[in-house]
């Protein structure tokens, strides 16, 4: 019997506190599908990270239903103990095990929500669910709500309102608790533990798969589940490309290398990124570009503190580099002005940063939807700060084919930020000392 990762008091905790933001309205988040390929293949299972946050139930098929407004004010919907698949796939908790051990009011096999949810939604008068996860599950919600509906009698009452679940629950995930930054702290630290061992791994005779193994393999040593998030192997021009993810090239002497990966401990994910010479020795060039990235990212790490703006963070990452990309002969003219026609873009063409937790790229809002301002930092947020400058492999510039990116993950603290991530060296001699000697 697989137990709940943390103590069920914790979830029962966070259920309470989002049951009295509810009111009135009712909440149902279901799990991700399972992977199967070909039929029968399955491929390993994460649950739907809202869905953990609030129960620990790790189980796919499931469907969790808040209703403050019912007297079982808190429903889950599972798959039924069954021997048999048992043998296949694995222990099932069932609906009886399940309520105990993650002692929810009341537990209904899957097969009975189509009839059991029109009475846990009768007296709501709103719903926060998101679609197009699993369309079964999606059916079994229309279906619900146009009983609901048929069951108001000649009310003039229409469809409840639907509002989108996960920017709900969101606003409660952004903010991290003691606990969840102690979790995130294991992260980082096994995430840059394992940048290390890759570090003093690589060399030319490598290529970018062999390297990503050796990740995986160095993150699951030290207790991580999976990765956060599909790595980016990147050598030399291909670290141009954001979301590379072939990591299948060789890796060529005088060239760099960039890395962006995270291993996710107890559902709690970190994101790194690194970027230094295959040889272990940069040339001149390189060194100008990566210094040049190091100092904005490090100054950019100096202004995060309570009250400042993510618009500000965004809008000094940008001018900043684009004044990097003048000094670089790049672009010409001045900063203001390739910002405001936004040529900058063709060698920065992502933000600052992002909010970092259960995801890599975590719930919480980043403008305020009201006044439609930028969101103020606050303690407990964790961010990640990766500023990056990429010179496409086509480009004229005799910088061509150059890709950097530094990112880390930090804190806000009531008086300042926190790098978690600091372990992981990025000092351009430091790098040096450490690439390739195994």
């Amino acid at each position: 019997m697989r137990q709940p990762i943390y103590k069920t008091e914790i979830f029962k905790q966070r259920r309470s506190a989002l049951l009295k933001k509810l009111g009135t309205s009712a909440l149902i988040i279901s799990s991700q599908p399972e992977a199967i390929r070909n039929g029968s293949v399955h491929h390993p299972f994460r649950q739907d990270s809202d869905l953990f946050y609030l129960t620990g139930f790790e189980e796919p098929q499931s469907v969790l239903v808040l209703s403050p407004t019912h007297q079982n004010q808190v429903v889950l919907f599972v798959r039924e103990k069954d021997i048999t698949k048992e043998t296949w796939e694995g222990f099932r908790f069932g609906p009886e095990l399940t309520s105990i051990h993650y002692q929810i009011d009341k537990v209904y096999p899957l097969s009975e929500l189509s009839k059991v949810l029109p009475l846990l939604l009768m007296t709501s008068d709103r719903l926060y669910y998101r679609f197009c996860k699993d369309p079964v599950i999606d059916e079994s919600i229309f279906s619900a709500l146009d009983k609901v509906r048929l069951g108001k009698g000649r009310s003039g009452q229409g469809y409840l309102p639907i509002h989108d679940s996960h920017q709900f629950i969101g606003e409660s995930r952004v903010i991290k608790s003691d606990f969840e930054i102690q979790i995130q702290r294991q992260a980082s630290e096994l995430s840059a533990h394992a940048h290390k061992e890759v570090m003093k791994y690589v060399n030319s005779s490598r290529n970018e798969r062999e390297i990503h193994g050796y990740f995986i393999y160095q993150i699951m040593k030290q207790g991580a589940a999976r990765e956060g998030y599909s790595s980016i192997v990147a050598g030399g021009a291909n670290a141009c490309t954001l979301h590379y993810v072939f990591n299948d090239q060789p890796l060529k002497a005088g060239e760099l290398l960039l890395i962006d990966a995270g291993g996710e401990y107890q559902y709690q994910t970190a994101d790194i990124t690194r970027t230094y010479p295959v040889s272990g020795v940069w040339t001149a060039t390189q060194l100008k570009v990566y210094e040049g990235v190091l100092k904005i990212q490090n100054e950019l790490i100096k202004m995060i503190k309570p009250g400042l703006l993510w618009s500000e963070l965004q809008e000094k990452a940008s001018y900043w580099l684009a004044e990097l990309m003048l000094e670089l002969d790049l672009l010409s003219g001045r900063a203001e002005d390739i910002i405001q026609s936004g040529e900058f873009r063709k060698y920065y063409p992502h933000g600052v940063g992002h909010y970092l937790g259960l995801d890599v790229h975590d719930a919480g809002l980043y403008i305020n939807p009201e006044t439609k301002l930028s969101r103020p930092l606050e303690p407990g947020m964790i961010l990640t700060i990766e500023p990056g400058l990429y010179i496409p492999g086509t480009d004229s510039s005799h910088l061509r084919g150059i890709g950097v990116r530094i990112e880390d993950n930090i804190l806000v603290t009531p008086s300042g930020c926190e790098n978690l991530t600091e372990s992981c060296p990025k000092n351009p001699a430091d790098l040096e000392k450490i690439i390739g000697h195994i």
